[in-house]
């Protein structure tokens, strides 16, 4: 972790929701560059269409960095170089005990290490073969906030069949009357592919006994599974499986606390903290986000899905600072998450959130934790319009400044169409003619999220030619702003023939809200019940 940066450092944080990769990892991730040969001329190295939209290249040995980073790390290694050595959680060793493969495989070592000692293990010998699949549930760990089992799915041939999916709501945790008491999470890492990871997050209240059942009794195994001359019909598998969990140690090794935190965004998303859950394998924060009447106008359907909150913790007794910024490339994010949509309905709907911190970053038993809202991402449609005439911008840059956007072109130039008898679909002259503007740009909209943006140019006629930017080199100023110092804009297939005007429109599709003043501090202890 990194130490709590001074003003200067934390202004430029907020802005950019960045922060840098592990020192160790950085390390590792050289030393398996050593012996790798990379190709530095522009005739070898083809960049994909994703590449392309981040606007800046970089070869050698910084772009194989870069790419096994993720983009997100690219905007603060151009900017800041940290000049104090990272912060790491501050947990007691774990024991060393043997652990069983299946946690291996799906990177649940430590947390076994954590749970197991404190009797929150359980192996239900869960081993089914049906028509010859079968499914096997090696381990179960309980804490008061989730549940987390390893499962194998395996075909005739050993390969994994992948039958079904936790979430087809076929697993469901209840109580004795049949009631449910947990919701399928989404994690934020993969584990192998031979060893699944199914986590359920557990509701406000849970009982002492619950029950797992999987209603598997009619899945079926695609052809695929089947020997190629086998020309028989598909294949019925049952895996029902039934099993109960005793919830009286994950309860009783836990702290609850209700919260009554709330804050109103100017745009109008609406935010609350509700509860705060301790367990001995992390710590659970549950948020309630709504909209605004205003804003629920605004937004664009599937908002719930696109939602981002953007936050970081701040530890003063260990000196931590972490950033969490949603599931952006290269970023810090929960251990487990959970959006619960289920009360989202038209405008009187809301979404519930939970974030499950790893100890592994944020310290177990640290009593001051203070929860800082650093902003939000939602796809909120914007559009700049920027009117130019080629005739004067010889004699005059033109330059446009919006609330999201400050476009200068500086010059242009034109190659006409080559073959004047080659017309494309809508008349003009085939796509060989190219238009060039060139200028600057400082975009009030992440770096990261330039290809949930769409640029177009429109002709005197109206009709519409796509585009995408490039440039060079991109920045980051004092306001958290992306500056293009050499923009470039072409535009293939422009007909100068009807006429000199134009208009260059950037919608962006999502976009991020920094405009945000929230501090909380999260409730502390007297003591923790595992530690007794």
């Amino acid at each position: 972790m990194k130490p709590i940066p001074n003003e200067e450092e934390r202004l430029l944080e907020q802005h950019l929701f960045r922060e840098e990769p592990d020192a160790d990892f950085t390390l590792e991730v050289m030393q398996k560059l050593e012996d790798v040969s990379m190709v530095s001329g522009e005739d070898e190295l083809q960049p994909t269409k994703a590449s392309q939209k981040k606007w800046f290249r970089r070869t050698g040995m910084a772009a194989a960095v870069i790419l096994l980073l993720g983009g997100a790390w690219f905007a603060w290694e151009q900017n800041v170089v940290p000049t104090k050595p990272g912060v790491s959680a501050v947990n007691p060793p774990l024991p060393n005990i043997p652990v069983p493969e299946s946690f291996k495989y799906s990177y649940l070592a430590d947390d076994y290490k954590r749970l197991q000692p404190l009797g929150l293990y359980v192996n239900p010998q869960i081993d089914i073969e049906d028509q010859g699949y079968t499914l096997k549930i090696h381990d179960v760990l309980v804490d008061r906030s989730q549940i987390v089992m390893t499962i194998e799915q395996i075909a005739p041939d050993g390969t994994n069949a992948h039958l079904f999916s936790p979430y087809d709501d076929k697993i469901h945790i209840t109580d004795d009357q049949g009631r449910r008491v947990a919701t399928m999470a989404r994690e934020t890492s993969q584990p192998s592919f031979k060893v699944e990871r199914w986590i359920f997050q557990l509701n406000d209240d849970i009982p002492d006994q619950v029950v797992v059942r999987g209603e598997l009794g009619s899945l079926i195994a695609e052809k695929a599974y089947h020997e190629p001359d086998d020309l028989s019909k598909n294949t019925l598998v049952d895996w029902s499986f039934q099993f109960n969990l005793d919830m009286t140690k994950a309860n009783a090794l836990s702290i609850q606390t209700p919260l009554k935190n709330t804050y109103t965004t100017p745009e109008g998303l609406q935010i609350g903290l509700t509860q705060m859950i301790r367990t001995p394998n992390g710590i659970r924060l549950d948020l309630d986000v709504s909209l605004s009447d205003e804003l629920q106008a605004k937004v664009e359907a599937g908002w719930d899905e696109e939602l981002e909150i953007l936050y970081h913790l701040e530890i003063p007794e260990t000196k931590e600072y972490r950033i969490f910024n949603g599931s952006r490339s290269g970023a810090r994010q929960a251990k487990f998450r959970l959006k619960d949509l289920s009360q989202l309905s038209g405008t009187e709907g809301h979404i519930q959130l939970s974030e499950v911190w790893d100890p592994a970053f944020v310290t177990l038993d640290a009593k001051k934790i203070r929860f800082v809202l650093d902003g939000y991402t939602i796809p909120v449609k914007q559009e700049t319009v920027m009117e130019i005439e080629l005739n004067q911008i010889s004699s005059k840059p033109v330059k446009i400044q919006k609330s999201n956007a400050e476009i200068k072109i500086d010059k242009y130039s034109f190659t006409p169409a080559r073959n004047s008898s080659n017309l494309n679909q809508n008349g003009r002259h085939e796509a060989s003619s190219l238009l060039v503007l060139e200028g600057s740009a400082i975009l009030k909209n992440d770096a990261e999220y330039y290809e949930e943006e769409h640029w177009i140019l429109t002709d005197a006629e109206g009709d519409i030619y796509p585009f995408e930017p490039s440039g060079s080199e991109i920045r980051m100023n004092e306001k958290g702003q992306a500056v293009m110092d050499e923009l470039k804009i072409s535009v293939q297939g422009f007909d100068l023939t009807k006429g000199t005007k134009l208009t260059i429109k950037r919608m962006i599709n999502k976009q991020d809200f920094d405009d945000v003043d929230w501090t909380v501090d999260l409730p502390s202890y007297r003591s923790l019940p595992w530690q007794k």
